[in-house]
């Protein structure tokens, strides 16, 4: 069983329509059903669609608690941008809020079913975050669309670290690791956007990015492959844009005490033979 979100378009479309070819039962979890639903008849395979909105926490809270039995793979994909000034249903900042904040809160409440491992996506944008502890919003300083998706995708690598600290802390067999698609060419940052300058990220798209298969790998290697915990893989080209999955993985030793964490099971099938049904070959290591 994997889930995905954001999976009615995009990379995390093509991420659910790869997981189905290779036989798993996918569920789409999107904002949009109707959306969803096309897509999911497009992928084939076994999916169904579920419907969560991650910039509206009692949406979230509803998804996690309507759940029941074992979720081999979460993949925390969806993702908004270029939408300065909106906010989510509880006035957090958009990007934010459903970049981190919902998949943070959606990640905690699926956890105690989650058997195998969490994917989160991030971006090279994280590379220009900075955290404002004091000003996650952006409302104390001038405020940029880039500065705060730069400032979400890097709270989604801190969250990853952090929750593979407190998993191997628990003894759990669940692992924690992200993964960014370089450039491909998804809506995402798009809508809200002049015509003129949406045309242009077109046009650019269909000649320097990725398409959004292509996107899709790293996702599918971190969730299908024999990492460690704490890896982050994204393309293997110049500047991460474009290429092969390759990773990185955090090396630091565990913090202590232990913290409270619900630990997983080992499914009775290890995912790592999605990645044979895939076609996927194997990464080429880079540590860091």
């Amino acid at each position: 069983m994997v889930m995905v979100t954001g999976a009615s378009g995009g990379v995390g479309a093509a991420t659910a329509a790869a997981f189905a070819r290779a036989g798993a039962h996918v569920v789409l979890a999107v904002r949009d059903p109707q959306r969803g639903q096309a897509a999911a008849r497009a992928m084939g395979g076994s999916t169904e669609v579920r419907e969560l909105d991650l910039a509206d926490l009692s949406s979230i809270r509803a998804f996690a608690q309507s759940w029941s039995g074992p979720l081999d793979i979460l993949v925390n994909n969806a993702g908004v941008a270029g939408l300065p000034g909106s906010a989510t249903k509880d006035g957090f900042d958009l990007q934010f809020g459903t970049n981190h904040l919902g998949h943070f809160a959606l990640t905690n409440l699926l956890l105690p079913h989650i058997t195998e491992r969490v994917v989160t996506v991030a971006s090279g944008a994280h590379k220009s975050g900075t955290i404002h502890f004091d000003d996650l919003a952006l409302r104390k300083r001038r405020y940029g669309f880039a500065a705060s998706y730069g400032q979400s995708k890097l709270a989604n690598l801190l969250f990853t670290l952090e929750l593979e600290r407190r998993l191997q802390l628990a003894g759990s067999t669940v692992r924690s690791l992200a993964a960014h698609p370089g450039y491909a060419a998804t809506s995402l940052g798009t809508k809200g956007q002049p015509r003129a300058l949406v045309a242009a990220a077109n046009l650019a798209g269909r000649f320097f990015a990725q398409t959004s298969g292509q996107g899709a790998l790293p996702s599918l290697f971190a969730a299908t492959q024999d990492l460690p915990g704490a890896s982050y893989i994204g393309p293997d080209g110049r500047g991460e844009l474009h290429g092969s999955p390759h990773w990185s993985v955090d090396r630091r030793p565990p913090a202590t005490p232990p913290l409270p964490v619900a630990s997983g099971k080992s499914p009775k099938s290890s995912p790592a033979s999605a990645s044979d049904r895939m076609g996927l070959r194997p990464m080429r290591a880079d540590f860091t």
